[in-house]
């Protein structure tokens, strides 16, 4: 089979990246089409809505493109196809393409047709650099392989198939590279943005973290490299994985300075980002649910595991900043306090179960509105404690860990290329354990129960207490232990008076109070978002007062009884622990 051939070039100004693919078309009528979603994260994007000016020759004549759907299209005849267009590339988050005289970035998903037949074939892309003086000082940073190269990183690169192709994200711009070695693999972290970091510590204590993963699945597998490709932005955070790099949104103020000491919870934040996103290098990556695999990414694919791959990545994300030497056993337990704290304070968690969650990730986590609090439960965080309520469990039950059940998912799945099925891992948990954790996988799982994580804790010398929050910037955990004076059940925006999200049963739903609704004044005096609290604050426990709001155009006006604030927050404080106990916490705690 004869290669395919992409060409890309660049136009900042307008946002626009210019690209032509050729290729050898024996049979009559070649299909072309573009993914709808990209793998790991669950939306239906229709990177096909960006696509301009399509235009088809074949053997250097104009041909006929007929349009099959919104992503796919025929080009009529056979001999040698080109296709010409433009993609518009104004999305700054890590799943599209952006283009401007700052940065480029992109995804294959959002550039490259797949040609229907060709799935398997070598393609070769060309990526030529921007015009110097509108762009000094750019470099390209990828982990396709290279074919032929500038100084720079522009130039040839290759990929053994379209998965491959769409899986090496590319970013360009006049980035700093920090690079470091991981037990003999090279890695970088290229920080693209305004930032003056302090490169000899991130590169220490990343190099800490990747080593301390790497070490959990026997040094496996052997890279090439691996990329942390990192736009640097004002407030941003979010990640996507890929087969040997990550495409990452950072805050500029969560980098460490040179001369800072201690761990920011910014910098903690990061680090534990990016620990997430390199766990993904085998769990999602390699250890794949056969359901994702199997999709041709045209439509939405379905799997109840999903809070095995997201979930339990989330536990290990901070568990490894642990074993990492970065944090000491009372700030690990303050990060999972704050975990469970988050699905403490989530009714959802009473109306929807985890396996629905994961099942219902297209229109419920990443379609959220108002009441997403009240109807769904986040698979990332019940999840992580799922992961942690499984793992204590193995550990004091059996004779093996999660991280057995990981290693068996890698070597009998993830190291040959191997889909897991629909549950597998609960299927390899029993099976190393010896035990039957059906009822426990119902209840995390099938049910809305409660998780048993007080009464697990507390077989390893960890007390686990619940107490009301001291505030809206309390997340849990250790810190300040007194309560906030009242409490209305209702979030407001970040920007001005108007409600979020209103809890069920709260005091904000007995008003009749909703998302949506502008608040004006509580007791007869002004509402901002500044003094919220504060107004707050200084009302009496129970007694009702006059609230004044917009709901669309319409000036309304409510009564409202704030209460004393829910015991919703979780402190994790190591106890007195001897014999059994204190050496069960210390193999956890202290791996």
């Amino acid at each position: 089979m004869s290669p395919v051939r992409y060409a890309v070039s660049l136009d900042p100004l307008a946002h626009l990246y210019h690209v032509r693919c050729e290729l050898a078309v024996a049979a009559e009528g070649q299909v072309f089409s573009l993914p709808s979603w990209i793998r790991g994260s669950y939306l239906v994007r229709d990177f096909a809505k960006h696509v301009l000016r399509l235009r088809a020759t074949l053997d250097g004549a104009p041909a006929a493109i007929e349009r099959i759907d919104k992503r796919s299209f025929r080009v009529a005849g056979r001999g040698a196809l080109t296709l010409d267009y433009q993609i518009h590339a104004y999305d700054s988050s890590v799943r599209k393409a952006w283009l401007d005289p700052r940065r480029g970035f992109f995804n294959g998903s959002s550039l490259f047709y797949c040609p229907e037949g060709f799935e398997q074939a070598a393609f070769e892309i060309a990526i030529a650099a921007p015009d110097a003086a509108l762009c000094p000082g750019w470099k390209l940073a990828t982990a396709l392989p290279a074919v032929s190269i500038d100084t720079a990183g522009f130039g040839s690169y290759r990929a053994a198939g379209y998965e491959e192709l769409i899986d090496h994200p590319v970013e360009m711009a006049a980035f700093q590279r920090i690079d470091f070695d991981v037990d003999g693999v090279p890695h970088s972290l290229i920080l693209s943005g305004r930032c003056e970091p302090d490169a000899a510590r991130l590169a220490a204590d990343l190099g800490r973290v990747c080593h301390a993963q790497r070490e959990l699945f026997g040094q496996q597998p052997r890279l090439e490299r691996y990329l942390f490709l990192t736009q640097v932005t004002a407030n941003g955070y979010g990640g996507l994985e890929h087969r040997a790099s990550t495409a990452l949104v950072c805050a500029r103020d969560a980098l460490p300075r040179p001369g800072q000491a201690g761990l920011r919870k910014g910098y903690r934040g990061f680090l534990g980002l990016l620990s997430h996103e390199y766990f993904h290098l085998w769990n999602v990556k390699r250890i794949t649910p056969r359901r994702f695999a199997e999709s041709k990414l045209a439509a939405e694919a379905y799997s109840q595991d999903l809070w095995a791959y997201e979930g339990i990545t989330s536990y290990y994300d901070d568990y490894m900043l642990l074993r990492a030497g970065l944090l000491d056993a009372p700030a690990y337990l303050d990060l999972l306090a704050e975990t469970a704290t988050r699905l403490q304070r989530t009714p959802g968690r009473l109306a929807q179960t985890l396996a629905d969650a994961s099942f219902e990730a297209w229109i419920k986590y990443y379609q959220p509105d108002e009441n997403t609090p009240n109807a769904a439960v986040n698979y990332y965080v019940k999840g992580a404690l799922a992961a942690l309520c499984l793992d204590l469990t193995l550990r004091l039950r059996s004779a093996t860990s999660l991280d057995e059940v990981m290693r068996a998912l890698w070597t009998r799945y993830g190291r040959d290329g191997q889909p897991v099925p629909e549950s597998g891992l609960e299927q390899i948990a029993a099976e190393l354990s010896g035990l039957d954790l059906g009822p426990l996988f119902d209840s995390m799982l099938r049910s809305t129960a409660e998780l048993p994580l007080a009464e697990l804790l507390a077989e390893f010398g960890v007390q686990a207490s619940l107490r009301a929050a001291s505030g809206p910037a309390d997340e849990g955990g250790r810190g300040e232990a007194t309560p906030a004076a009242l409490w209305t059940g209702l979030q407001l925006r970040s920007a001005d008076s108007g409600i979020a999200q209103v809890l069920n049963g709260s005091p904000a739903e007995r008003a009749g109070l909703a998302g949506g609704d502008v608040l004006l004044a509580l007791d007869g005096l002004r509402v901002g978002n500044a003094n919220w609290s504060k107004l707050l604050d200084a009302l009496t426990p129970e007694r009702t007062v006059a609230v004044h709001f917009f709901r669309g155009d319409e000036l309304l006006q409510t009564q409202l009884t704030p209460i004393a604030p829910p015991a919703d927050t979780w402190v994790l404080t190591l106890a007195e622990a001897d014999g059994a106990k204190l050496e069960r916490r210390k193999k956890w705690l202290n791996p």
